[in-house]
């Protein structure tokens, strides 16, 4: 769908030698343009007297026409739906939208709503396939764990939908899953929604509170859990607090555990101290009967999604079955090119949505590889050694892993067999443009790397990869499809040439369908309609490029603004991580003084390597980085070093708790932290009383 793509120049740091100025670090072979998905996505429009040509217009059009654009999707993808008595022609619905002109919140009878009249079941759609080609492959820190075939994945899926069905549940039930990220997870969810009730997950090391601060709230019947998991080489043991959970849980009547940590006696003798507890290998058992799939409206509650809870009690996103299905397969299909050869593996846990994302690709038929664990302990290479013994064509992890990786001197393109590889792809926080240098260099050359980024609140991307496209330099690479982005200034103009917030303009399909315990809506306007009234306003500080894509500079509520010039955090993060004694930063903008006399600063403070002190020396080379490759406003006027920095527990650094700590705030909600004792770190630092 491209034109001829340009000559591919050497990867490597800018003024390099062989790096071509303003030229892509990729480019796709014209062979690979022929074979994408999306050119032949393409063709199909073009046959049906769509004009487009490029990229570009394409996205035009997806956004101008989304009724057709998503129409073709629908079919494109193979939808597994039915309609009701007198829809169109060939069509399981009525009309593809309702209300398109509104935004929010969804409304029943103004809309939007999609698909009218359409029925289908996620899992059914998942699970399409019936045949011995690997469905599910799960690893841990000790290698291989579990391989099931489709066959097999719905056979399990079956027995336990069985047992949750003699358990009770039906059709907008709640199931909860406290679980790692092995095949019990996916297992569960999937027979979840064969009955048509709702899934929500948690990762196994939230501790009690987080638990029920997220599924106190909805009230599940039954809590599918694991006796533990393990990581960085030690087992961690969970039925202490899967019993406080239970007990604080009144709603619960079943508690179904699985044996992840490998002692099943453990478990049999843990039982009967939980109240409705059976073991994972006895639920549904005596109940078999065919996998059979309830087919609901297309927006029918799926899952139930959590904010990060850093700022108060989490946000419940209720997210409909094919708004989920429709824009994964689009985003898994179109724009990472997924087929059923591919094997597609992406680092996350399960109460992260890329989880989901991840379950998705059973749509495709693709085998999706799960890995439960630390990322680099034991073994700083275990994830480059699963992608090769496990021939992984598509590689998903996060901004600070392949940062981290770069820092611990790792090149596994060159210590492993990454043959298969094909798209490597990062969200969780913007790029750095060293990490592009360092993938080409150290990993794959021949490699597309999609930095992609959406969110929680939409289960899915507004910016992410073209396999037809270059990639350039910390950039993302396109904007999605059927996705009306734009950046917008203060006022609720359109900004070019420069950075403001992301904006979404026309409804999408995965939109929440609801917030939790939210009747009037109220909830939902304040999360994304307050600001810019009519329009998605998501929260980050974006810049589109000149090649049709996106910048994210950080969340734009983290924005810094001394002296009245917005600054995004990832612009300093860009530059001070390159700076080899520097892990990681988070930096924050502090208030001093008080009225009329008030000012703001700087604060950058760094985790250094081991053994490395943060001396004048050092402080005067991260602040002539900044000046020089950033730009004067960016030089923070305090600089302090701390032995660790919190984040959330899918991983992400959380610079608002940071904020509120250093100006003597309470953090809302610290069971929302993966590590919360590293606040302390920041409480009354010697580096601030004394500037």
């Amino acid at each position: 769908m491209r034109a001829a793509a340009p000559a591919l120049p050497t990867a490597g740091s800018a003024g390099a030698p062989g790096v071509v100025p303003d030229a892509p670090v990729w480019a796709p072979h014209p062979d690979a343009v022929a074979r994408a998905r999306l050119t032949a996505f393409v063709a199909v429009l073009r046959g049906e007297g769509v004009q487009v040509s490029d990229y570009a217009s394409l996205w035009r059009w997806s956004v101008e026409q989304p009724e057709r654009f998503w129409a073709a999707v629908w079919r494109f993808c193979g939808v597994v739906a039915e309609g009701p008595e007198g829809a169109p022609a060939g069509a399981p619905w009525r009309t593809v939208l309702v209300g398109g002109d509104r935004m929010a919140p969804p409304d029943p009878v103004l809309g939007p709503r999609w698909f009218d009249g359409a029925r289908l079941n996620f899992a059914e759609n998942l699970l399409r396939y019936d045949d011995e080609r690997p469905a599910l492959v799960a690893w841990t820190e000790r290698g291989a764990r579990a391989r099931l075939s489709y066959a097999e994945l719905r056979a399990e899926v079956a027995r336990i939908a069985a047992g949750l069905r003699a358990a009770g549940v039906g059709v907008g039930d709640r199931v909860a899953g406290f679980l790692p990220n092995g095949p019990h997870a996916v297992i569960a969810m999937l027979a979840t929604a064969t009955l048509g009730a709702v899934w929500s997950s948690c990762s196994p090391d939230f501790g009690v509170q987080g638990v029920l601060d997220r599924f106190g709230q909805i009230a599940p019947t039954v809590l599918v859990c694991a006796d533990g998991y393990e990581y960085a080489g030690k087992p961690v043991a969970v039925l202490p607090r899967v019993r406080a959970i239970v007990a604080s849980l009144p709603s619960v009547e079943r508690v179904v555990v699985a044996s992840w940590l490998g002692d099943a006696d453990d478990v049999a003798s843990a039982l009967p101290t939980i109240r409705g507890a059976v073991a994972w290998e006895a639920f549904g058992v005596g109940k078999e009967a065919p996998l059979a799939f309830v087919r609901l409206p297309f927006d029918h509650s799926l899952y139930i999604m959590y904010s990060s809870g850093t700022t108060g009690l989490p946000k419940c996103m209720v997210h409909g079955a094919g708004g989920t299905l429709l824009q994964h397969l689009k985003e898994l299909v179109l724009h990472t090119d997924l087929g059923r050869d591919d094997r597609i593996f992406y680092f996350t846990t399960c109460g992260w949505m890329m989880w989901n994302w991840l379950a998705s690709a059973l749509a495709v038929g693709s085998t999706v590889v799960l890995y439960d664990g630390a990322p680099l302990a034991p073994r700083a290479s275990i994830l480059w050694e699963l992608a090769a013994a496990e021939r992984v064509t598509v590689f998903g992890t996060s901004a600070r892993y392949l940062a981290l990786s770069e820092k611990a001197g790792l090149a596994p393109g060159r210590t492993h067999d990454l043959a298969a590889l094909r798209t490597i792809l990062s969200t969780g926080s913007p790029l750095a443009h060293h990490s592009y240098d360092w993938v080409y260099a150290a990993v794959k050359r021949d490699v597309r790397l999609s930095s992609i980024s959406g969110g929680t609140d939409i289960i899915s991307c507004f910016a992410l990869g073209d396999p037809t496209g270059a990639v350039w330099r910390g950039e993302l690479q396109a904007l999605g499809l059927g996705m009306a982005v734009d950046v917008w200034d203060a006022d609720g103009r359109p900004l070019r040439g420069a950075a403001g917030e992301l904006v979404c303009t026309r409804p999408f399909p995965s939109m929440p369908v609801a917030f939790w315990d939210d009747a009037d809506g109220a909830k939902y306007r304040a999360a994304y309609f307050e600001r810019y009234p009519g329009a998605w306003r998501h929260g980050d500080w974006a810049e589109l490029t000149a090649h049709g894509g996106l910048v994210i500079h950080g969340r734009s509520d983290a924005t810094l603004n001394p002296g009245g010039v917005r600054i995004g955090t990832a612009e300093l993060y860009r530059q001070v991580e390159q700076i080899p004694e520097v892990v990681e930063s988070v930096v924050v903008e502090q208030t001093v003084g008080t009225g009329v006399e008030a000012t703001s600063r700087i604060v950058l403070f760094v985790r250094l390597r081991d053994g490395v002190a943060l001396d004048a020396a050092l402080e005067a080379r991260i602040r002539a980085r900044l000046r020089e490759h950033a730009s004067p406003h960016h030089v923070p006027r305090v600089i302090a070093a701390v032995p660790d920095i919190p984040r959330t527990i899918s991983g992400k650094i959380t610079e608002l708790a940071v904020r509120d700590v250093v100006h003597g705030r309470a953090v809302a909600n610290v069971e929302a932290l993966a590590n919360p004792e590293a606040l302390a770190h920041f409480r009354d630092h010697p580096a601030l009383r004394a500037s």
